[in-house]
């Protein structure tokens, strides 16, 4: 089996969020399960493409619109990864030192009739075709109704959405970029009067897939605005959860740790980056560290947080440590607290790969009060490292933390509200102090297994269901 994974991101090379740490994993473990996987993506004027060499493949044009546009297809001059990338390097459109920008829609629709045409080359052509959301949502509309690509119309294709919130909205004037189609069936694009491209992949798509089981059930009663779509298509829809990549994400081996540990040795793995962690931060080691890792945005409940950390440190009974950036009012918010805190509370306003895996190393709690959270995989990572997780109930969070009152190992809550938030954080913190339950628990969710050798094999078997159809 030949699978094409298309998208706008790919760890190591260009990551935003969940997507690119996805794209960047699920190949491999696929790969590792027998299943021949590559990636295609855009060529980004970024770190990784300035520190290596590449070469062409093939070179040609694509017609967007009225204008003519010369691409090439590159690959690594040098194997430095561990699954095999394909750029398409569109330099007036992709090769930006930006992933995304508040215009997208000729650099991704570009970008997709680029990779179309160059399938179109290919002697062998793909066994699968797997589209990763919006930026990629045309490619199952073009295979099935551009005449051009009457070829690939046969080969199975998949739309995996990762965050129905972006949608890649246009306007029906830039129809015209698409190559021809017979245009009474411009329905198929549109979605409640304008060109929607998530709309598009989920209509003609072979197969819809989400990222928790969930979240799917989620996005039919909340789905920013395509919820009726996706009941009307249930019927090919099918939420499977995402893994993490255990070589990355491994105590044992982490190059960015103070100490490496396993389950046998947590506690004087845990204990060593705590005591870096809080060095650092100013904090006190005896006290519990609760850590937030991620984008300081509505989506994530980011802007309850100011409130609800103020009200804890006043009693001076845990320290937390917030990495993230977003929403300019949520960060000064969260900085102003620092302060009226000093010694209990710190934050890191940006992102550091390498400090957030000394986090998960060093933190005793993670927290996720997300509104939205179709996945997530903070909390995957805080497992695999002994931290305990402290999630609101939604998506991937719901499906993958169960609470300890629960007979679980994590704490929730259902609301994203600040007295639910302060709540469950209390909870934590009473459980902290039960030592010998609470080292039971860290020392426990090290075992559980999150790795993406299930879910690529649940991927595996829906590819192999859709080629027998």
């Amino acid at each position: 089996m030949n699978v094409i994974h298309v998208s706008a991101e790919c760890y190591p090379i260009a990551k935003v969020g969940g997507l690119g740490d996805v794209v960047g994993s699920l190949p491999k473990y696929q790969q590792q399960a027998g299943v021949g996987a590559r990636v295609v993506m855009p060529f980004y004027d970024n770190k990784f493409t300035a520190a290596h060499k590449f070469e062409s493949v093939y070179e040609s044009e694509l017609v967007l619109g009225e204008n003519n546009f010369s691409y090439r297809i590159l690959k690594l001059k040098k194997e430095v990864l561990d699954i095999d990338v394909l750029f398409v390097d569109i330099p007036e459109l992709l090769f930006k030192d930006y992933v995304y920008s508040a215009d997208d829609t000729a650099r991704f629709t570009a970008f997709q009739i680029a990779v179309m045409d160059w399938m179109l080359t290919l002697k062998t052509k793909p066994s699968i075709i797997h589209c990763h959301d919006h930026h990629t949502g045309l490619i199952p509309f073009m295979a099935q109704e551009c005449f051009k690509y009457e070829s690939l119309n046969k080969i199975p294709n998949i739309l995996t959405i990762h965050n129905a919130q972006y949608q890649g909205w246009f306007a029906h004037d830039k129809v015209h970029y698409l190559p021809a189609f017979d245009i009474s069936n411009i329905g198929l694009l549109d979605w409640d009067g304008v060109i929607n491209p998530l709309a598009a992949g989920i209509k003609c798509a072979w197969r819809v897939t989400t990222v928790s089981p969930s979240y799917m059930e989620e996005l039919q009663q909340a789905a920013n605005g395509l919820e009726s779509l996706l009941s009307h298509e249930n019927q090919k829809c099918v939420g499977i959860l995402n893994g993490i990549d255990a070589d990355v994400w491994n105590p044992e081996t982490d190059e960015f740790i103070t100490k490496n540990y396993s389950a046998k040795n947590i506690q004087t793995g845990k204990t060593a980056n705590k005591k870096r962690l809080c060095k650092e931060f100013g904090f006190s080691a005896s006290k519990p560290l609760f850590a937030f890792i991620g984008r300081l945005v509505l989506e994530k409940g980011a802007d309850l947080l100011p409130e609800v950390f103020d009200e804890i440190l006043s009693k001076k009974e845990c320290n937390i440590l917030v990495l993230g950036s977003g929403d300019p009012e949520v960060e000064d918010s969260l900085k102003a607290l620092k302060k009226k805190h000093k010694g209990v509370y710190n934050t890191f306003i940006g992102y550091d790969e390498k400090l957030s895996h000394l986090i998960y190393a060093g933190a005793d709690f993670l927290l996720m009060p997300s509104r939205v959270e179709p996945c997530g995989l903070n909390q995957l990572y805080s497992l695999r490292y002994g931290t305990i997780p402290v999630v609101r109930s939604i998506g991937g969070l719901k499906d993958t933390v169960i609470d300890v009152e629960d007979g679980g190992f994590g704490f929730s809550h259902q609301d994203a509200s600040g007295d639910n938030i302060l709540q469950t954080l209390n909870r934590a913190i009473a459980f902290y102090n039960d030592k010998p339950e609470f080292k039971k628990t860290r020392k426990h969710i090290m075992s559980i297994d999150h790795s993406w050798n299930v879910s690529a094999q649940k991927y595996i078997d829906l590819y192999n269901s859709l080629k027998s159809d």
